[in-house]
């Protein structure tokens, strides 16, 4: 929903990917021309497996992770998808998905593909920030990809490149909170998870919805983790939806005789976003609960309907998290050494830690509420 708060973020995870392969294939090339051993058929592989690291997001991708199908990540469905190309492709796959599952013995292969410093990310930084605006998240993809190397089969930076990534970092910090996790941002993905919540309530009663056949399969069903993986027509449903499903919906149910439904679809349309506000602290019960009891009144909504319109949650993020995998440096000794260690820089060490903020939602026809103990970070 970031195209809500900045108008050219209307690209797509098609032109990622193809961008992702693209400056996989410069990684290859650089690696090889320092006498990195990479056959043809591990090029292949691995320019599969960024291809289709992708291919299991739904519509809205992150937005609607796990509202459609609770408890099943994107990583599994792009698993589940591989699998069945690669019966198609009679076993062409076996090799890419070893490597996108991080289980084949040349690690740095997988660390191509998904690390603190992959090609994924080098690609939708650049990519997002280019469509956004947002110059903050320009970084030099091509310096870092020319400083890779592999030591005993592990992607390192030469530390020639020290720079290269350390602004690789601020820009992944500066682009979370300046656009993943806008305000704005958060209000437009939390209106349309709970417009399908209530969509899906309504179709569990009973009432029919205007909905296509892929949307209307989840709308009727109730389908988790288990159920999923143990009836496969789920996932030739799922690869049936997009975007376009879901607008399609919003645009319809903005007239639906619901209330709720019908509130939160037709504010989408219109672009009249509700309020988020975001606090470094946890906001209080009791403000919480005069939101809700506002929000009640001015809408004649229940107790448990106001959920609906008021949520709060923690938003968070660390620009780089060496607990599951580090990013390592090699110096002109042959050594290596952790970003965080080699840097100069005081701030990249506190990049490693995650960073929450805690933040409520609800519309602004009840105003401001003023009397609370919170600073209002405006992001």
């Amino acid at each position: 929903m970031t195209h809500l708060v900045y108008p050219g973020a209307l690209h797509t995870r098609f032109q990622h990917v193809i961008g992702a392969m693209h400056l996989m294939g410069l990684a290859i090339e650089t690696l090889r021309g320092k006498d990195v051993q990479i056959s043809e058929e591990e090029e292949e592989a691995v320019l599969a497996a960024i291809l289709l690291h992708d291919v299991g997001h739904g519509p809205f991708s992150h937005s609607l992770e796990h509202t459609l199908v609770e408890g099943v990540s994107h990583e599994l469905i792009s698993s589940l998808l591989m699998d069945k190309l690669n019966i198609e492709f009679t076993g062409r796959l076996d090799l890419a998905i070893t490597i996108f599952k991080d289980q084949y013995h040349r690690r740095f292969l997988h660390q191509l593909v998904s690390s603190q410093l992959d090609t994924d990310r080098m690609d939708y930084l650049n990519r997002d920030s280019f469509f956004t605006g947002v110059s903050e998240g320009v970084i030099s993809f091509d310096r870092i990809i020319k400083m890779l190397n592999v030591k005993d089969d592990e992607l390192v930076v030469e530390v020639k490149g020290i720079y290269s990534v350390e602004k690789f970092l601020i820009a992944r910090r500066l682009m979370y909170w300046q656009v993943y996790l806008h305000k704005t941002v958060i209000a437009a993905e939390q209106m349309l998870i709970k417009a399908l919540a209530r969509a899906k309530e309504l179709s569990n009663r009973g009432e029919k919805l205007f909905a296509s056949p892929a949307l209307e399969h989840f709308l009727l069903n109730r389908i988790n983790k288990e159920t999923f993986l143990l009836d496969e027509s789920h996932l030739t449903w799922f690869t049936r939806l997009d975007d376009t499903d879901i607008m399609s919906a919003i645009k319809s149910w903005a007239d639906h005789p619901d209330l709720i439904l019908s509130k939160l679809c037709g504010k989408i349309i219109r672009r009249e976003l509700f309020r988020t506000e975001m606090s470094n602290e946890p906001f209080s019960e009791s403000y919480l609960e005069e939101l809700r009891e506002r929000v009640a009144e001015r809408f004649g909504l229940s107790a448990q309907e106001v959920g609906y319109f008021v949520y709060d949650q923690v938003v968070g993020n660390s620009a780089y998290d060496s607990s599951t995998g580090k990013i390592c440096v090699l110096d002109k000794h042959g050594e290596l050494k952790d970003i965080a260690e080699a840097s100069d820089l005081s701030n990249i060490e506190a990049l490693t830690k995650r960073v929450n903020k805690y933040a409520v939602t609800y519309p602004k026809e009840i105003g401001y509420i003023t009397q609370h103990q919170h600073t209002i970070i405006n992001i």
